[in-house]
């Protein structure tokens, strides 16, 4: 088992309107010794925007805004802006984050060069309907059924007409381009999938529908075990080590009762071909625990979504129970290293 640290509660709501029902799920990126912190932040109706913050080291707040950075512009996001997650690449800067606009969940991109000033690309995950989804992949055998089994999520609408669009969420840029391709993963339940493009312009309907037909051959990550058993989905970008990308996820148990349970889990992903898995944590790395991640907004709740290296201790940020952000730390050397044993046990 790893030895994980909680680091205790790094963030709370501040008690500025913006963010008045909760902080959460923030993407993380280290520059020098500052960490940049974007979170989500929670306004009463459910509004979101994304919030600003720097850190001193890892744990030490020095800066934080008092209005948000990022907010709604356009129509896709136009009840928030979720779930931001951060990367550069070469000498640009990709935020993920999720575009809601009261029907539809859905992944989109915002880059900068300074992390200050972020201009939106738009949406840049499919196009297509649940139903347009489900023509193409539905009674394949080689993908599990759960992948199109949720007509009672996407019909639950009392207009029939307000058929929602395929929520795919969780987009994660990797931080470089591997064999010359822009890779970034991304989640349509229950599982994670990768994209592989040498272009943002790739990303047409044309190319998701060919994208769909052979859609088994873009799964990363299924569910396989109990912590994770009901869908799984992408947490904190990849860490690139010595022996693969070291991916900290996010899986969700259903319990008896009905509830859920959301853990951080991690895998280890070949560094040339992130689609094969070397090895996978057969329990969670970390499950909500301590009162302020099982109970809040959304009890039962750790939900990673960025992290950063200081020598060998890698800092894992999380949303808890949707309210607060949480931290905690870990020895990478060792994670990577139970991986990779587990991976020759297996």
């Amino acid at each position: 088992m790893i030895n994980i640290k909680r680091e205790g509660i790094l963030l709370s709501p501040s008690g500025l309107q913006f963010e008045d029902m909760g902080v959460l799920n923030p993407a993380v990126i280290r520059v020098g010794d500052s960490v940049h912190l974007y979170y989500r932040a929670v306004q009463k109706g459910n509004h979101s925007t994304i919030g600003y913050c720097r850190l001193d080291g890892p744990l030490t707040v020095v800066e934080r805004w008092e209005k948000p950075l990022i907010v709604p512009e356009f129509e896709y996001e136009s009840h928030g802006v979720e779930d931001p997650r951060i990367t550069k690449i070469d000498d640009l800067y990709y935020l993920t984050y999720t575009g809601y606009d009261g029907i539809n969940a859905r992944g989109a991109l915002a880059v900068s060069k300074d992390l200050l000033h972020f201009e939106k690309h738009g949406m840049i995950v499919p196009p297509q309907t649940y139903a347009q989804f489900v023509s193409i992949v539905e009674g394949s055998e080689k993908i599990s059924e759960d992948y199109w089994l949720n007509p009672k999520f996407y019909y639950q609408s009392t207009d029939i007409d307000k058929k929602k669009l395929l929520w795919d969420k969780n987009v994660i840029f990797f931080p470089r381009r591997i064999n010359n391709k822009l890779m970034f993963l991304h989640r349509l339940r229950p599982g994670i999938q990768l994209v592989a493009i040498n272009e943002l312009g790739d990303l047409t309907k044309e190319y998701w529908n060919n994208y769909f037909r052979d859609f088994h051959k873009h799964i990363v990550l299924d569910p396989l075990y109990e912590h994770e058993s009901s869908y799984i989905g992408g947490g904190c970008p990849p860490i690139e080590t010595e022996y693969g990308w070291l991916i900290i996820y996010h899986g969700v148990k259903r319990m008896f009762n009905g509830t859920f349970v959301y853990s951080a889990c991690a895998a280890l992903l070949n560094l040339e071909n992130p689609l094969i898995e070397i090895g996978r944590l057969p329990y969670a790395l970390l499950s909500p625990e301590m009162e302020w991640e099982l109970k809040g907004e959304v009890n039962n709740v750790v939900f990673p979504t960025g992290a950063v290296l200081f020598g060998s201790t890698l800092y894992i940020y999380y949303g808890a129970a949707d309210s607060l952000i949480g931290c905690a730390s870990l020895n990478i050397t060792d994670l990577v290293q139970e991986l990779m044993s587990g991976a020759m046990n297996s």
